[in-house]
Formats: structure tokens, C-alpha cells, sequence
């Protein structure tokens, strides 16, 4: 079947353009030990087709979740099709949450059923006791008494017609965290993945195009790896999986070895693959753009992409909630001029994608100028921007079809946004959020903890870090390393601050709030005591 015209823009579309246009391109991944594996588009889309013809069999019906639990392998991105084309919503779950979190979301979608590699099984642990009635699928069938991915494809027969959808109806569905504990949820509508699809291959966006070949270093699960899979599908780029939890050496070995031209990551990655790649004198300079993404890269790493590998940079920003790209920094023309000024302009977050809309608002909601000077909250929307969360929870965050960022920014005469600072108190580690009411919950829970609160300090490697201030219930002394070790049981592992700062108070405002500024001001100053010493600090009144 061939899409009329007048079709409803629906993803499933972009199938029957790589499988007639581009059946001879290819989908290489690569396992752990080193070994790969290659097939063709035409295979993939086979495959794809009879996956979906076995999610019907097994009673998935239009608008069902389905999930996965997966790193980034060729049997996701099967599923990254395989499930719209069955009339389901693909649900991506973060790997990297908690068991409980993991739980809470799958319980709180629905999900039908979800596929998940079998050294991930564990983390379901609390979910499937939770919900028995969930069908559960291994990707990799690794002699697990459970159905497996490849063995369900191989029995079922291609479907011939794919189930018909609405261009509004969802497609995918993902999680992002919030200050105020458990993850929020995202509904992406076809037409909203369609037309960010498009924006991905736009010449003064990420272009990709069928010359290309992209490696998926961004996690499938993180915001549907920026959207690129799809991008790299309907144009016919070569794609290139990296298997599970690779490290930066291999990384490395992959793009050069595969000759990839485009590759995304956050900064903390990019930082490592620079240090890697100088040492070990890796070649990439097949890559025609590395973009950076997740949270804000040093001008140092920009210049050190540019100039020491001599590969161009680039600098994307964007949310869950918004499919998740909002701007694109690439340096106009008249910086070819002045070839010192790229990276000032690759520093910022860049300028609005076509399609979307913004706007700067003040705390009155009054619109803020485009000077580069005035501040004011982000807002943003566009047909791929959410306009609620799912199961239309927390509607604070939507102000007439607006999205409510909170980020503080400003965006100069030449509609370049610039971040400034958030309004919110997450902190973004590594290009993922922590959450500092949930890292505070977890530090109270510490014995001999009466109070805690976190901030984010700048790191080197992770961009930002927690530090923790914690004050010790009367009569009781904190050790900072002892804390350390105990919060290690009570929160993810990467959550755990570097430094424990024990206080004999903690600031307040008027209303009895913790005063985070007064926090970020003394770590700025520098005015507590050295906790390792064992002193503390009291904050005046």
C-alpha cells in the first residue's frame, strides 16, 4: 500500500519510503565483545511489518501503550515503528529510573504490555508485582522463560494494511521529571512527530539527508533520541546503533570506523570523547556535525570540538515536551565574516525551529523584548509542543495553549535564545535531571538528619552537580561521609552529592521556605565551614 494523497501525516508513513526509496540502506549494530551485525532497510521493514502483525495476534488494540525498556539496539528500533503501525502509542521508559519510579509510570500509563532486555528484567521487578496482568517481552530472548522479540516476529506474517490512525491520534508517549517527584508524562501526536521529523532535515536545523550516517549515541528512551531515528528513516541515512551502555572508547571506535557524519550527545559525553580521541589519536573527521545537547557545553569544549578535532559543533536545545527540539544553533551567514564570532553563536541555545512559537513573559505575564538584555520565563508552542501532560496533570504548567519552560532566558535582535537560568530547582547532571525535592526527601530519611536542601554547583565533567546542606536533629553530629554512604540506599546512585555540607540551620523566607538563594549565595562566597572538618555553619536570621 502507498499513502494517497490527502493522507493524515502519520509516522507510519516514512515505512513505505524507506522500503520503496531506500531499501538498500543500511542498519548496522554493534553487541557487546565488539561483534556486529548489518541489514538492510528492506529487512528492517519487513521486520517492522510482521512485529506488528504479532502485537495485533497477541490482542493489541488502537491506543494501547506498549513499552520498552531498552538501550539502543535494532529490535527498539523496530519497535520505534512496529508499535504505531499496530495503532499502539510507544511508550519509552527511562532506564535509568529507580524500580519504584519504573513502576509508578508503567502503572500510571497502562501499559499493555513491554519489551525489555533481560539484564533490565530486575528493574520490573516491582512493576510486574504491581501489574501481573502485563505481558512482558524480552528483546534479546536470552533463555528467559518469556516470549521473546525475534521469535514473535519470525512466526507472525507481514501486515498487509496498517491500522488506520488519525494524524492527532498519539504515537509515542514519554516521561520527564518534575521538582515535585514522580515523572510527568508526554503524549506525541503523529502529526506532531511528523512535522519535527521534517524539522530535523532542514538545511539550518540538524539536516540530515540521505548522504548521512548517524550513530545513535542519545538514549532511544531519552525523548525518542531527539527524534533522529525517525529523521534518519524518511531520508534514508544510514543508521548506526552502539548496543547496550557503551563507553566513550567505543564510542569512538564506532564513528570512526563506520565513517559517521552526524552524531548527537550531551556535553559530559562530548567532554570525555574529546579527551579520548586527542590521547588515542582517533580520526573524526568523517562527522560533518557532532551536536550537543541536554545542557549548556563550555565555549572550552565548542572550540576544543572545532579546532583540536576538527569536526563542526553544533547546539540544540529543547524538552520532553517538546518532542523535544525548539532551536537549532547554527551560525547565520554573516558570521563567515568574522569566523571568531561562530562560537559565540554556537554557545547560545539558537534560533526557533519553523513552525513553533515564543515568547518572553515577566512574573505579571507581560511580554519581555527581544534585546538580549531582558529576562523573562520562555514560553513555547507549536503543533510538536505539549499542550497538557498526560492524563492532564498539572495544568500550572499551560497557560492558554502556551508551555510554561521554566527557564529564564533572553533572545537577542538576531532571534538567538539564550538560558539563563531555570526557574525551577532540578539539577541536570550528565544532561539528566535531579530532582532536589526528591534528593532532600531522600536526605531526611538519613538517621540523625532533621533537615536538608540541595543546589546545583558547576562541575567540570557533569555541567552540574548537588551539593547538600543538612542539619543534624539536637544532640546528634553528622558525619558528612557517613551521610553520603546511607543516601547511597535511599536515592540513585548518581544523585549522591560529592559533598555533604552539615549546617546548624538553613535559611528561610518570610513563608517558612528553605531560601535557595541565600544557599546558591554562600556557596558562591564561600562562608560555610568545611564540613570534613566537622564544623558547621549557621545562617543569620
Amino acid at each position: 500500500m502507498t499513502p494517497s494523497p490527502g493522507s493524515p501525516l502519520v509516522i507510519t508513513d516514512f515505512l513505505y519510503r524507506a522500503r520503496e526509496l531506500f531499501s538498500a540502506k543500511t542498519i548496522t549494530q554493534y553487541q557487546d565483545g565488539g561483534s556486529v551485525s548489518r541489514y538492510t532497510y528492506r529487512d528492517y521493514t519487513d521486520r517492522v511489518f510482521r512485529l506488528a502483525a504479532a502485537l495485533i495476534e497477541l490482542g493489541v488494540r488502537p491506543g494501547d501503550r506498549v513499552a520498552t525498556l531498552a538501550w539502543n539496539h535494532r529490535r527498539h528500533l523496530e519497535l520505534y515503528l512496529a508499535v504505531p503501525l499496530a495503532g499502539a502509542v510507544l511508550h519509552t521508559v527511562n532506564l535509568r529510573l529507580e524500580a519504584d519510579e519504573i513502576a509508578y509510570i508503567v502503572d500510571h500509563t497502562d501499559d499493555r504490555m513491554i519489551f525489555v532486555d533481560t539484564a533490565l528484567l530486575p528493574l520490573l521487578d516491582t512493576a510486574r508485582a504491581r501489574r501481573p496482568g502485563m505481558l512482558v517481552v524480552t528483546t534479546d530472548g536470552d533463555g528467559i522463560d518469556l516470549p521473546a522479540q525475534d521469535a514473535l516476529t519470525d512466526a507472525a506474517a507481514p501486515l498487509t494494511e496498517p491500522v488506520p490512525r488519525g494524524e492527532n491520534d498519539l504515537a509515542a508517549l514519554c516521561y520527564t521529571s518534575g521538582t515535585t517527584g514522580f515523572p510527568k508524562g508526554v503524549g506525541y501526536s503523529h502529526r506532531g512527530l511528523y512535522l519535527h521529523t521534517f524539522t530535523a532535515c532542514l538545511a539550518d536545523g540538524h539536516a540530515i539527508c540521505e548522504r548521512d550516517t548517524v550513530c545513535h549515541v542519545v538514549p532511544m528512551f531519552h525523548a525518542n533520541a531527539w527524534g533522529i531515528p525517525f529523521a534518519a528513516l524518511m531520508t534514508g541515512a544510514n543508521q548506526v546503533l552502539p548496543g547496550p551502555h557503551p563507553a566513550v572508547p567505543d564510542i569512538a571506535r564506532i564513528l570512526e570506523a563506520e565513517r559517521v557524519t552526524y552524531v548527537g550527545m550531551v556535553p559530559t559525553v562530548a567532554v570525555e570523547l574529546v579527551r579520548h580521541a586527542l590521547a588515542t589519536g582517533a580520526d573524526l573527521t568523517s562527522l560533518r556535525a557532532l551536536v550537543l545537547g541536554g545542557s549548556t557545553p563550555t565555549p572550552e569544549l565548542i572550540r576544543s570540538i572545532e579546532e583540536d578535532l576538527g569536526v563542526p559543533a553544533y547546539q540544540g536545545w529543547g524538552m520532553t515536551e517538546m518532542s523535544p527540539m525548539g532551536t537549532f544553533a547554527r551560525p547565520p551567514r554573516a558570521a563567515d565574516d568574522h569566523p571568531g564570532r561562530r562560537y559565540e553563536y554556537i554557545r547560545r541555545q539558537g534560533r526557533l525551529l519553523p513552525g513553533l512559537r515564543w515568547k518572553l513573559v515577566d512574573d505579571d505575564g507581560a511580554v519581555v523584548p527581544h534585546n538580549g538584555v531582558d529576562r523573562g520565563e520562555l514560553l513555547m508552542r507549536g503543533p510538536w509542543v505539549a499542550e497538557r501532560y498526560f492524563r492532564d496533570e498539572h495544568p500550572e504548567a499551560f497557560v492558554d495553549g502556551w508551555l510554561r519552560t521554566g527557564d529564564i532566558a533572553t533572545i537577542d535582535e538576531e532571534g538567538y535564545l539564550t538560558i539563563v537560568d531555570r526557574a525551577k530547582d532540578l539539577i541536570k547532571s550528565g544532561g539528566e535531571w535531579i530532582s532536589s525535592v526528591a534528593l532532600e526527601q531522600a536526605l531526611v530519611q538519613v538517621p540523625h538528619v532533621a533537615d536538608a536542601a540541595v543546589v546545583a554547583v558547576p562541575h567540570e565533567k557533569w555541567q552540574e552537580r548537588p551539593l547538600a546542606f543538612v542539619v543534624a536533629e539536637e544532640g546528634q553530629v553528622l558525619d558528612p561521609e557517613a551521610v553520603r554512604t546511607a543516601l547511597a540506599d535511599l536515592a540513585p546512585r548518581w544523585w549522591v552529592p560529592e559533598q555533604v555540607v552539615v549546617v546548624e540551620s538553613l535559611p528561610r523566607t518570610s513563608v517558612g521556605k528553605v531560601d535557595k538563594k541565600r544557599l546558591r549565595s554562600t556557596v558562591d562566597a564561600r562562608v560555610f565551614v568545611d564540613s570534613h572538618n566537622g564544623g558547621g555553619a549557621r545562617f543569620p536570621a
